[in-house]
């Protein structure tokens, strides 16, 4: 399907039927995007297990994706380069220069 393989914005939900745990994880790093995901569990540990193997910017556990401007915010992969929000985006911004004397 199409939305397989494009990011999706706005009130639109795809489910995929998964074997197991890992199959999950799989199939959620087998997109080229990566701004954000979800992982819905009622064992939180597991939860946030599973969100650090997510290929994503932000991962939320029993959450929707969201922006806070304490936390950094942004993609990775074909989602963008770079963070706003919160210290992270500040120094999006910044030219760091170094100056090097013998």
């Amino acid at each position: 399907m199409r939305a397989y393989d494009e990011e999706l914005f706005g009130p639109v939900a795809i489910i995929i039927r998964a074997r197991n745990e890992q199959d999950a994880i799989r199939i959620a790093n087998d997109s080229p995007f990566g701004l954000g995901g979800s992982v819905w569990t009622r064992n939180s540990a597991r939860g946030e297990r599973i969100a650090r193997q997510i290929e994503s910017g932000a991962s939320f556990v029993n959450g929707l994706v969201k922006s806070d401007p304490r936390l950094p915010f942004g993609g990775v992969k074909n989602s963008g380069y770079g963070r706003d929000l919160s210290h992270h985006g500040i120094k999006e911004f910044i030219n760091a220069k170094t100056i090097w004397v013998k």
